[in-house]
C-alpha cells in the first residue's frame, strides 16, 4: 500500500522538546512503524514546494495521514482542493489530533470542527466502544496515555458514520476521539491523540490503531459511479 504522511513540520523546528521526542518529526516517526509493516510510505511537509503534495504523488496516493497545527491557514486553497478531489475519488484520509482545524477536514466535514482543549498533563483514557470495527483490532477494552492535551464535548462536527473511540480525561471531560466518514468514494477516519510535546506516537496502541486504520481507509476498488444525464439500460 501507498501512504503518504503530511506533516507541518514547525514545532520540530521551533521546540526542542518536540525534536528531542521526535528526531525525525513526527511524520519521520509515523512512517517508521508503518514501513515496517511492509508499507511503501512517503513523506512530506508543509515548507516543501507545494506543500509536499503533488498530484501526481496524490494520484497514487492510497492513504494520507495528516497532522498539522500551527499553521492550518499556509496550506494553500489549491492544495487543499486537490486533496478533497483525491479523497471524493478514493483516496482514504487519516486526521490526526489537531488536524481537526486544517483545512482540509473542515472543507469535508462543512462544520466548524471546535472543542474544548486544555494542555495540563491529563492522563487520557481511551475506550473501545466498538470492539469488532477493524481500526480497533488488537486494542483492549481501553488504553491510557499517561499525558496528553486534553480535548473536551462538545466536538463540531458531524454525527460520524462509526464512533469507535471515546476518551475520558483526568479532569473530568470527555471526547469522540475515533471516528469514521464516508465522503464520495473515500475514507476518513479522526483519530485524536497526538500532542506534539508527548511521546504518543511511540506508543504501542496509538501505533496500532492507526496501522489498522490504515488497512480500513484504503479503496478496494469500489465502483466509480456516473453522474448527469444518462441514458436508459433498457429500451
Amino acid at each position: 500500500m501507498n501512504i503518504t504522511v503530511w506533516n507541518e513540520n514547525r514545532h520540530e523546528q521551533k521546540n526542542k522538546t518536540v525534536s528531542d521526542i521526535y528526531p525525525k518529526g513526527i511524520h519521520g516517526a509515523i512512517a517508521d512503524f508503518l514501513s515496517a509493516d511492509g508499507h511503501s510510505v512517503t513523506t512530506a511537509t508543509l515548507d516543501e514546494p507545494g506543500h509536499g503534495l503533488s498530484e501526481q504523488l496524490l494520484l497514487k496516493t492510497d492513504v494520507l495521514i495528516w497532522w498539522g497545527h500551527l499553521a492550518h491557514d499556509e496550506v494553500s486553497d489549491a492544495t487543499v482542493e486537490m486533496v478533497k478531489e483525491r479523497v471524493l475519488d478514493g483516496m482514504g484520509l487519516i486526521v490526526l489530533h489537531s488536524g481537526h482545524f486544517s483545512k482540509i477536514f473542515k472543507s469535508l466535514m462543512g462544520t466548524g470542527c471546535d472543542l474544548k482543549w486544555r494542555e495540563s498533563d491529563d492522563t487520557e483514557r481511551v475506550w473501545n466502544v466498538d470492539p469488532t470495527h477493524p481500526i480497533a483490532e488488537g486494542i483492549g477494552e481501553y488504553f491510557e496515555i499517561e499525558k496528553e492535551e486534553m480535548y473536551g464535548e462538545h466536538f463540531d462536527i458531524p454525527a460520524p458514520d462509526e464512533l469507535i473511540f471515546v476518551s475520558w480525561f483526568t479532569g473530568g471531560e470527555v471526547f469522540r476521539s475515533g471516528a469514521t466518514f464516508k465522503r464520495g468514494r473515500g475514507k476518513i477516519f479522526y483519530f485524536r491523540p497526538g500532542h506534539e510535546t508527548y511521546p504518543t506516537y511511540h506508543q504501542k496502541e496509538v501505533q496500532q490503531v492507526i496501522k489498522n486504520a490504515s488497512l480500513w481507509a484504503k479503496n478496494d476498488n469500489t465502483p466509480k459511479h456516473t453522474y448527469g444525464n444518462y441514458q436508459p439500460l433498457e429500451k
